[in-house]
């Protein structure tokens, strides 16, 4: 089986980056509790949505995101048994490409580089199963669709849902 897997909020927590950072800048802590249906910036101060939003735009946001629970260990029995790519939309930000390749390199050193699909539309990615935390790179997706459980989507029920890394196993038989 081909399986698509997003980075950010499916390997990468950049929604705890994005905490981090705004508890760094102004001093008051947010949690992914505090989310649930939103994001950041939708829930912070109007005077600081804009630098909330410059937050993925500066070098080193996507550097060393924190990981997933259980996302290396699930990914490579995975990848032992599918065939696995990583599929990212990462051109929107300038420093998004290569801190993302760099990190992959990192966590996931079993990922060949000739499985790391880095686009700006995932609408023309062609495999069995795509596993995103967005509705929009799922809805125009022809393979089966899985939404992967972050703050921000939680209302959304048309899709598959996996919760956690360690419901995979069951999800795609990964045998031990």
């Amino acid at each position: 089986m081909r399986i698509l897997i997003d980075m950010d909020e499916v390997m990468a927590d950049a929604i705890q980056q994005f905490l981090d950072w705004y508890e760094r800048d102004f001093g008051t802590r947010y949690t992914k509790a505090d989310l649930h249906g939103a994001r950041l910036r939708d829930i912070v101060p109007e005077k600081h949505r804009d630098a909330v939003a410059k937050y993925p735009h500066q070098k080193g946001f996507f550097k060393d995101l924190p990981l997933i629970a259980h996302s290396r260990e699930v990914i490579k029995e995975l990848n032992d048994q599918h065939e696995v790519y990583i599929a990212s939309a990462a051109m929107e930000f300038e420093y998004s490409l290569p801190e993302k390749y760099e990190w992959l390199d990192k966590n996931f050193p079993f990922i060949h580089w000739k499985r790391r699909i880095f686009c700006g539309d995932k609408s023309v990615l062609h495999a069995d199963v795509l596993i995103d935390d967005h509705d929009f790179n799922l809805s125009v997706f022809r393979g089966k669709p899985v939404i992967f459980s972050a703050p921000h989507n939680m209302e959304i029920t048309k899709y598959e849902r996996l919760h956690a890394w360690p419901d995979a196993r069951a999800m795609f038989n990964i045998t031990g």
